[in-house]
């Protein structure tokens, strides 16, 4: 154990207002977490013991040793995400293990369990209010999908499967790893990879460096392509050698499908494991039990996906016709037999051809200040909301963090966020997210003050600024820090005070992108757009012409997007209903059969794409795909109210913004989301707004 006076000055041990980003250390990592763990496992050992059917002596203790952890480990996993060094991932590995012990065993704890079961079944329950309802079926819920409610046996056999599980799931992703690396093709002559960016070459020249040709550049060679999306992606798109193209794509689909790293007999013990585990719970399928946490049922999925299924058939049709006389009038020698590895070729020429849109060329008119002021604006105008700087309030992890103060219209704070915008490839991985620092809480409010204000982090990865040149975004861009914060208003304007049910706790997963893809939307309002792009020299605006191009471009062959995302989810819907591990159909008979409805180009009949399908074998989306659609079904919804009532009246569209805010942003996870959004749109969700943003409601129609 770390000495005393050393614990006494560890600052993840500390009390503070915010996180002391600034002073923690990899060498904090051990001795913090184990003081901690050691801590909670004390105050929860006292709990048992003392715990007694009522919020004071069940729900408000349990929050605190809840809070206390998630505040805590998400400090050192954000380093870790932001500020990565090899000490801080390898103090983090090192305690992890005890820490999911210890929610391993607060998951499974007895007396916690029959203390939330007693409050349900007292004569009181009625009186409880609709959130605290919430919170108690949700902490029993989760128990009973944990194994809690098992005999000894049965519980010892659940938790072998869990581990199990979690084994096979980590082989599945190091063997898709593995595989992905395994491909590698040396190219020396230049008329092999014509059509290729500068970009992709630096790239490909990049990769050779690294496999000892080291006098490769870009410009002479030589250049390796490897299985990696960013070297992927530009040879399908771009390489104008199409024998190319075609072993690179049966390459890539045919991953982690053979020899030592073949991925066939992990999906189906995994399917096998997954439907006895759903079995032991008393579910019929696997995909029952993932959809006891979330808004849909089965049939309700399945509805949507055939519905949307049915709508993007024929466009996606018609996008194969076009391409084929596109390049035909090319005259392109494989007009007449378009297959897998030319349609995103074809696809990329015939866009550049029909809208001209270059993302490059458009990042002089997204520069990142003017980008967060017309946000900003944007969310005063619907939400009432101003937002201030507050640098210098919080400490931060590095120089180039801003540190911001929502206010309401009084001018009282009710949240803060921090924002980390730069790329920063040595210590910061890729991507862009939101998380929680702190949650809204009346239990966990400071001396002196009613409630515990939240705070929210978001992070992006864009090009640093250069010199007096500001940070340049692509539209891309502008649109993920429109989506980020979404998921951050939700967090921040929740209007509830019991911290397990506020601001995104508690909500259903497939419920959870509507905010987001709704602050999306507003990337193409022309107002919104045009406040944004303004040219950072010159001061001009976005040019008409091109603004009608990125909206045109919206909708380019959304049929077949459309249809390439129902084949996923539907994929996974049927293997984990009524897909018979061992029967005598197999993994693979499914993924074809499921093709006929859901591809216009049959997959080939040696496709293996299952056997890189992480999302749903390494990933949370087992028979949860569909929740992609799901949530852009909601977010089109809740913005067509918008539309309904007149984006360019200002007083319907801040009438409207306010409802938002008072139900979709206020209310939590206190309700079910069903009802918040019948509240804000009085009705149930129709998936015709996002059939018509798509350009696919005429075909449905």
């Amino acid at each position: 154990m770390a000495s005393e006076d050393s614990l006494s000055s560890n600052p993840l041990l500390q009390n503070f207002d915010f996180p002391p980003f600034d002073s923690v250390d990899a060498h904090h990592v051990r001795p913090g977490i184990r003081a901690l763990l050691h801590q909670l496992e004390a105050e929860l050992e006292l709990l048992e013991k003392s715990v007694e059917p009522s919020w004071p002596k069940l729900v408000e203790p349990l929050e605190k040793i809840i809070d206390r952890l998630s505040v805590v480990w998400g400090m050192i996993n954000h380093l870790k995400a932001v500020k990565d060094t090899p000490e801080l991932r390898a103090a983090i590995e090192e305690v992890q293990p005890e820490k999911v012990k210890f929610q391993l065993r607060l998951g499974q704890s007895k007396p916690i369990y029959n203390a939330f079961k007693a409050v349900r079944e007292s004569p009181d329950w009625k009186t409880l209010s609709e959130a605290r309802q919430r919170l108690v079926e949700a902490q029993i819920k989760e128990a009973v999908l944990s194994g809690i409610a098992l005999e000894d046996d049965k519980r010892e056999e659940f938790n072998k499967i869990e581990q199990e599980l979690e084994k096979l799931s980590h082989k599945f992703s190091e063997n898709v790893l593995d595989a992905t690396k395994k491909f590698e093709k040396l190219i020396t002559d230049k008329t092999e990879i014509e059509g290729l960016p500068p970009s992709a070459l630096g790239l490909f020249a990049q990769a050779a460096v690294s496999k000892g040709h080291e006098n490769a550049t870009a410009d002479t060679g030589p250049w390796l392509i490897t299985l990696d999306a960013p070297s992927y992606l530009p040879v399908m798109q771009h390489a104008k050698n199409r024998a190319l193209r075609e072993e690179v794509y049966r390459a890539y689909l045919s991953r982690a499908s053979s020899g030592d790293l073949d991925n066939t007999a992990i999906i189906d013990q995994i399917l096998k494991l997954r439907l006895e585990k759903a079995k032991l719970l008393g579910y019929r399928n696997y995909a029952e039990v993932s959809m006891a946490t979330k808004m849909a049922t089965v049939e309700k999925a399945d509805e949507l996906l055939e519905k949307l299924r049915s709508a993007s058939w024929d466009p996606a049709v018609q996008d194969i016709e076009d391409l084929k006389s596109f390049a035909k009038n090319q005259g392109a020698a494989e007009a007449d037999s378009l297959t897998h590895w030319d349609i995103t070729f074809w696809s990329e020429r015939l866009r550049e051809s029909k809208y001209d849109i270059n993302e490059e060329e458009l990042r002089p008119y997204f520069s990142l200040p003017k980008v967060m002021d017309a946000l900003f604006g944007l969310a005063k105008t619907l939400f009432g909301i101003d937002v201030v700087p507050a640098d210098g309030v919080a400490p931060v992890w590095n120089s180039d963090v801003r540190f911001y103060c929502v206010k309401d219209s009084s001018g009282n704070p009710i949240a803060y966020f921090y924002f980390d915008p730069y790329s920063r490839p040595s210590e910061k991985r890729d991507g862009a997210w939101m998380d929680e620092v702190f949650s809204r809480s009346r239990v966990m409010a400071q001396k002196g003050s009613s409630v515990r204000l939240p705070v929210a982090q978001m992070v992006c990865n864009q090009t640093p600024p250069v010199g007096d040149k500001p940070s340049l975004m692509t539209f891309r861009e502008v649109e993920t820090v429109f989506h980020e914060f979404g998921h951050a208003l939700q967090h921040m304007l929740t209007k509830e005070d019991e911290g397990l049910v506020a601001g995104i706790r508690n909500i259903e997963w497939d419920a959870v992108e509507l905010p987001s893809q709704f602050m999306e939307n507003w990337c193409y309002h022309r107002d919104t757009l045009m406040s944004i792009a303004k040219h950072y020299q010159t001061g001009e605006t976005l040019p008409e012409n091109v603004y009608k191009k990125l909206l045109a471009a919206r909708t380019f062959r959304a049929g077949s997007l459309s249809l390439r995302q129902l084949k996923f989810a539907t994929v996974d819907l049927e293997l984990h209903t009524k897909y018979t591990p061992g029967g005598t159909e197999t993994i693979y008979d499914v993924d074809q059969r499921v093709s006929i409805k859901t591809q216009v180009i049959p997959p080939l009949p040696e496709d293996r794409f299952l056997c890189s399908f992480s999302h749903i074998f390494a990933g949370g989306y087992a028979a949860g795909y569909y929740s992609y659609k799901w949530a852009e079904v909601l977010s089109a919804d809740a913005f067509s109210a918008f539309e309904d009532a007149g984006l360019d009246d200002i007083k319907a569209v801040k009438e409207t913004g306010q409802r938002f805010r008072n139900t979709i942003l206020a209310l939590g996870g206190g309700k079910a989301p069903l009802q918040v959004f019948v509240e804000f749109r009085g009705r149930e969700p129709s998936p015709e707004p996002l059939l018509r943003h798509n350009g696919l409601l005429a075909a449905s129609a």
